[in-house]
């Protein structure tokens, strides 16, 4: 137990990078902006909003175009909850550095 306590001191101060990588890695497999281009939908920026995903999810008829766009939504949902527990996680990094 001691050893394994010891590891994650050597690792914690990472943790915001780690959560960092694994936020961008749900926003690359986001490619809402795709879908909405392969429907011929038309869309002013390559950044879809959620409330636009969420609206193209209520109008579509298609059940497979919407299971894409909830897809979607699930993986713009994770990457906007790993990028706060990595804005909450610097902080305790930090402190740990100093005091540590």
């Amino acid at each position: 137990m001691h050893t394994f306590l010891e590891y994650l001191n050597g690792i914690w101060p990472l943790s915001p990078l780690f959560l960092f990588i694994i936020s961008v890695s749900f926003r690359l497999l986001d490619n809402s902006a795709y879908l909405f281009l392969q429907k011929e939908i038309i869309i002013t920026s390559s950044n879809v909003s959620r409330s636009v995903l969420k609206q193209q999810i209520r109008k579509q008829r298609d059940p497979e175009f919407t299971r894409q766009l909830r897809k979607a939504l699930l993986y713009r949902n994770l990457h906007k909850s790993f990028m706060i527990c990595t804005l909450f996680s610097i902080p305790f990094s930090l402190i740990y550095l100093i005091l540590g």
